[in-house]
């Protein structure tokens, strides 16, 4: 049985979520990552205990929370009425905010692992030839990290990808909106519509396994940078 047009529709919602979601992990985790990798704070216990809460925390605890603070009485909700954004819950917008907390963990730590591995040697390097921190960065770091941010997109996209509660509890489900895969699949077996969702719970299981022969691809020979 073919997939249905509210199927493709699901697919090409869960792939723009994903992408963009992991193209601001990477943007948003990449700091974080840096600052965990070499703080001597007292805040970085807390800071990482914050940032890997998601691995924990069943995600309909995590959506009902941003569901409250992103609600028109909660107040990030609040800010974004005064704006004149209206609110976020029900909307594609809340859906990258949702997902951005839900799969930060899957991004921080292996970019924190790989800049871990580098070590002070290299930056030391380039302090005495005076490169700036950006040249150190983009000249050094980057590379040197390289296996660390494969890793990190792959799983921040992964992840994303099979999000289910997290997604339900901040965008419900409405049709071309909010409706993810996974959320999909969970119409069609509310449905009794087994033959539908065994076509996309397969399609799904294929890109698990795919995912994760990427990874463990793109890891092999590489220890201790992902």
């Amino acid at each position: 049985m073919p997939l249905t047009d509210q199927d493709f529709a699901a697919l090409r919602l869960t792939l723009e979520l994903a992408s963009l979601t992991t193209v601001l992990l990477l943007l948003i985790g990449t700091p974080i990552a840096w600052w965990l990798a070499h703080t001597r704070s007292p805040l970085k216990g807390p800071v990482g205990a914050l940032v890997a809460l998601p691995l924990v925390l069943p995600p309909t605890v995590l959506g009902f929370y941003l569901l409250v603070t992103m609600g028109p009485h909660g107040p990030v909700g609040q800010l974004t009425q005064t704006l004149g954004l209206g609110t976020l819950p029900f909307t594609f917008a809340g859906l990258v905010v949702g997902s951005v907390f839900y799969s930060m963990p899957f991004v921080v730590q292996p970019l924190q692992n790989a800049f871990e591995a580098i070590g002070e040697r290299p930056l030391e390097v380039a302090a005495t030839l005076r490169a700036s921190p950006w040249d150190t960065f983009f000249s050094v770091v980057l590379p040197l990290a390289r296996p660390g941010f494969v890793t990190a997109s792959i799983l921040g996209f992964a992840h994303t990808v099979g999000e289910f509660g997290v997604v339900l509890m901040i965008g419900g489900n409405i049709p071309e909106r909010t409706r993810t895969v996974s959320v999909q699949i969970f119409d069609h077996v509310e449905s009794m519509k087994y033959a539908e969702a065994h076509w996309l719970a397969g399609g799904m299981v294929v890109f698990s396994f795919l995912v994760l022969l990427a990874l463990y691809s793109s890891r092999r020979g590489k220890p201790g940078l992902g």
